[in-house]
C-alpha cells in the first residue's frame, strides 16, 4: 500500500486542526504522515477512564507499521485541552507550568509503552500552543 514516514497521533479540538497541518507541511511531511486523533492524544491513548481509545491507538499502530513501514510516531499534545479537564479535571492547567508538567507526564507514559512493545520506533513529544506554536518536550 506504500509507504509513510509518520504516525501522528493529535487531539480532536476543531481550533488546531489547521494549525496541525501547517506544522506538519511545515516539517516537509504533507502526504507522508497518518494520522490517528483521539480526545486528549497522549491521555486518550493511556487513560484508564476509556480503555477502548487505547485499544484503538494499539490497533491503529500496528496496522500502520503493517501497511506503511512507518518509522516515527508523533505525538502532540495542546494546551486548554478539554480531554484532560474532563479526565484530570481542571487542576492540570492552574498555570502554565504545571499544565506543561502534566501533559510531559502522560506524553512520557505513551512513549514509553511505545518503546517497550516497539522498540525500533522513535517517538516525538511535542506540546502546541493554542497560537499554534510547538514546543518539544523531552
Amino acid at each position: 500500500a506504500g509507504a509513510t514516514d509518520a504516525l501522528l497521533l493529535s487531539c480532536m479540538d476543531f481550533r488546531l486542526m489547521d494549525d496541525i497541518e501547517r506544522y506538519m507541511s511545515g516539517r516537509k511531511l504533507r502526504d507522508k504522515y497518518d494520522h490517528i486523533v483521539l480526545a486528549g492524544a497522549s491521555l486518550g491513548a493511556v487513560t484508564d477512564k476509556y480503555p477502548a481509545w487505547s485499544k484503538t491507538f494499539w490497533e491503529h499502530l500496528d496496522i500502520v507499521i503493517q501497511l506503511h513501514g512507518i518509522h516515527t510516531v508523533i505525538v502532540m499534545d495542546h494546551r486548554d485541552c478539554g480531554a484532560y479537564k474532563v479526565i484530570l479535571g481542571p487542576g492540570h492547567a492552574k498555570d502554565p507550568k504545571t499544565e506543561k508538567e502534566t501533559h510531559a507526564t502522560q506524553l512520557k507514559k505513551l512513549k514509553t509503552q511505545i518503546a517497550k512493545k516497539y522498540p525500533k520506533l522513535k517517538v516525538e513529544m511535542l506540546l502546541m500552543a493554542l497560537d499554534g506554536k510547538v514546543e518539544v518536550i523531552s
